[in-house]
């Protein structure tokens, strides 16, 4: 990594990070300055090849949360700061709650029984979407808010999901690293593209979202048996 230090930081500054490719981070929590970081190789989740797990699907079909989008982003932003270690200081969530009331971040919540589970943070600029940070109160809480916020970005048109670095957890979901300059690319296409975050209701039920990601058909579509005669029926197949 390649820590960049800017004398003033406000959110029109941060959305200049963002499209130029760096992203802030404090040292710790006790840190008041934040730094700007440039990796040399950088981590992406290509909606496109969003791998859903068969369990995950299940858990979203069985309905055990609540799945809504900006509906407490503070809270959100609070939760993840709430470890032992953080990047996240009280200048970030300052600047990160000023980009969410001008529209910019935004968060996935997943609750339960009326109680925050679990969800994720991060900021939407044309169409990319810089995913910060995400938090799990309740096992899979965190894995649904990702799912969700993948089918919401493939549904909105978005061309990027950067998630800074690359995880064994994140691996699994289908996201790869590649080179600086390979993330410039991309970054500049999905920047030039219009995106919709809102394309799905901010409470979208998971018959609309899930079939987004998960390659089940959706929901009152007709079974490859009821396809019409003369052509080949299109199978769908849920990826584990």
């Amino acid at each position: 990594m390649r820590p960049l230090r800017f004398p003033r930081t406000g959110p029109e500054l941060l959305l200049r990070a963002y499209a130029n490719g760096v992203f802030p981070m404090a040292a710790a929590r006790g840190d008041p300055t934040v730094h700007w970081v440039d990796p040399v190789r950088r981590g992406v989740l290509p909606l496109e090849r969003f791998h859903m797990p068969r369990s995950l699907a299940r858990t979203v079909r069985r309905g055990i949360f609540e799945i809504a989008t900006d509906g407490d982003f503070p809270a959100v932003v609070r939760a993840c700061a709430a470890r032992r270690e953080t990047w996240i200081n009280p200048l970030i969530e300052r600047l990160y709650g000023e980009l969410f009331r001008a529209g910019f971040a935004h968060s996935v919540e997943c609750r339960r029984n009326g109680a925050l589970a679990g969800g994720l943070y991060g900021v939407a600029l044309g169409g990319a979407f810089f995913g910060e940070s995400m938090f799990s109160r309740v096992r899979d809480a965190s894995k649904v808010a990702l799912a969700h916020l993948a089918a919401r970005l493939s549904a909105g048109g978005f061309r990027l999901l950067d998630i800074q670095f690359l995880t064994d957890h994140l691996a699994r979901f289908g996201a790869v690293e590649v080179s600086r300059a390979e993330y410039r690319r991309r970054l500049e296409r999905a920047l030039a593209a219009a995106a919709d975050f809102y394309s799905l209701p901010a409470s979208a039920p998971a018959s609309a979202w899930l079939p987004l990601v998960s390659g089940a058909p959706p929901s009152g579509a007709p079974s490859p048996a009821a396809s019409s005669s003369g052509g080949a029926g299109q199978s769908s197949t849920t990826t584990s």
